[in-house]
């Protein structure tokens, strides 16, 4: 059996990757991604909505903790750290810690982070397009008589 390069290795193991199979480790990955706070984590490093005074709309940017806790409301601190540390983790986004006092950290995303928050833009997009045709059809369906 001829060896195998590692680039030959990693060919082979995106074509064995099948979300459909219970085993396969990009059911974890979707599973990551398709979480709200991913998804407005994401939007706000890539200055997606509305930036009051800002001249840098639609540029992605990086931002504090505290920055980032204000712009998703309704977040805990909990989940917010936990979701950075679960991206970080994946390389969708980059931790800085700068020291100063207090300390500075700002977060970023990677190339790698940017390439899904492209696809991200469209479905939050998507939602926020669609909400008042989904509304009208979950009012439709409750009042049913079945």
């Amino acid at each position: 059996m001829p060896t195998m390069t590692a680039a030959q290795k990693r060919v082979q193991a995106q074509a064995d990757y099948d979300a459909f199979l219970a085993g396969c480790p990009s059911r974890q990955l979707l599973d990551r991604i398709s979480d709200k706070w991913v998804a407005l984590i994401l939007a706000a490093l890539g200055s997606d909505g509305p930036h009051p005074g800002n001249d840098n709309i639609g540029e992605p940017r990086s931002m504090r903790y505290s920055e980032l806790s204000r712009r998703l409301a309704g977040v805990s601190q909990k989940m917010l750290t936990q979701t950075l540390r679960s991206l970080e983790r994946d390389g969708l986004l980059t931790r800085t810690v700068t020291p100063t006092v207090p300390t500075t950290v700002t977060y970023e995303l990677t190339d790698l982070g940017l390439s899904l928050h492209h696809l991200m833009r469209g479905i939050k997009d998507w939602a926020e397009a669609h909400m008042d045709e989904v509304l009208v059809n979950r009012d439709n369906y409750d009042t049913r008589i079945i």
